[in-house]
This record gives structure tokens, sequence and C-alpha cells, in this order.
């Protein structure tokens, strides 16, 4: 993945910094670690300069989310009502009211959601979803998604230039907090898991004492 990234930065320049940092945003597994501090590096040896690959990357960053975005837009939260009314949602003990509670949620919260999650590996590619499915006003979003994505962008390029040839190392440091990241992101999904089971289920768990022979 790596060369494959190194390799493309080196044929295509801003434009391919661009071209996958959109991919990065769509798809979160791609390092944007690498991209950002490798640009930085190309910098020190090439006619590239710093402000024009993170204005490339930027660019990139909001292209992607907008992505996203719209496909939060095409579930939309009556779609997701609807799923949660099914037989499959009740069967799942979902309801309308927690889409309602959600986007309430959202809209309040929204803004600084948008801006800091821009800094979370993974989440910042996501949280661009529930944007779209709350309808959050598209100048709004874009505005918080470049400012977030921009400082992200800036310190990560700028850290590859300073560090030169050893621009690896600073991806492999920025590698670890978005495994750290991630780590915390699926613990966190699992605990709200488990409360949401505990919370929805707990008739079928009495039922099931009961039944047992040995109480």
């Amino acid at each position: 993945m790596e060369q494959i990234i190194i390799d493309i930065i080196n044929r295509f320049g801003y434009v391919g910094i661009g071209f996958l940092i959109a991919i990065e945003n769509i798809f979160p597994p791609i390092p944007s670690e690498i991209i950002l501090t490798f640009g930085g590096f190309m910098t020190t040896i090439t006619t590239m300069n710093v402000w024009g690959v993170i204005i490339a990357a930027t660019i990139g960053s909001v292209v992607g989310a907008i992505v996203l975005y719209y496909l939060g837009r095409i579930l939309n939260a009556e779609r997701l009502e609807r799923l949660f009314d099914s037989k499959l949602g009740r069967r799942l003990h979902l309801k309308k009211e927690d889409v309602h509670r959600a986007e309430s949620w959202f809209l309040r919260h929204g803004n600084k959601t948008i801006f800091f999650c821009r800094f979370i590996p993974i989440v910042r590619s996501l949280i661009s979803i529930p944007a779209g499915v709350a309808k959050m006003e598209i100048g709004v979003f874009l505005s918080l998604t470049a400012v977030g994505t921009a400082i992200w962008n800036i310190a990560l390029v700028f850290l590859g230039k300073f560090a030169g040839d050893a621009w690896g190392t600073i991806a492999g440091y920025f590698n670890i907090y978005a495994i750290i990241a991630a780590v915390v992101f699926v613990l966190i999904a699992i605990v709200t898991g488990i409360i949401f089971i505990k919370k929805r289920f707990p008739k079928e768990r009495g039922a099931a004492g009961k039944d047992d022979p040995d109480q």
C-alpha cells in the first residue's frame, strides 16, 4: 500500500495527493499519514511546495466528505425510520424514536462533532454520513470540514517537510495513533452494543431464567 501511494504521488504530484486523500476519506483504511508526510517530504526534493500539497489534500478531503455526506442524505432519517419500524427492526428492538433522538443530538452538537472528529482517524471519514442523515446545512458542513481537515493536513505536511528523509518515522507515529483510535472506536461500539442489548432485551433474559430448571 505504501509503495502504491508513493508511486502515485511521484507520478501525478498534487493531483495524485488530492485523489488519494479523497479515496482515503471514502475508504478509511487508506493511511492519510503516509500520503501527507510523504507529500511534505516531496516538497524538499521536487518543485512541489507545501501550500500546494495542503490545498490539494484539503480539496481531496472535502470531495471525499461530500460523497459520504450525500450517502447519508440518500439513507436519510425517513428511510431509517421505516427500517426500524419493519419486522426486522422490531425483532432487533429498534425504535423510530431512536432515529429522532440521534437526529436531535446531532442538530445540537453537530458543528463541534464535525470539526473535532476531523482529527480522529476512521471517525473523521464516517462522521460525514450522520451529517447527511441529519440533513446538516451543506454550507456549514463544508466549512467545518474544510477548516478541520486543513488543520490536520497542515500539521502532517509540515511534519513531513521538517522530517525530510525521516518522514516515514513520523508516519509511523501517526499510524500508532490511528491504531489506538481504531481500537478505542471498536471498544466504544462494543460497550454501546452491550448497553443496548441489556436495555432492550430484558424480557428475553427474564424468560430464559424462568425456563431454566436449575433456578
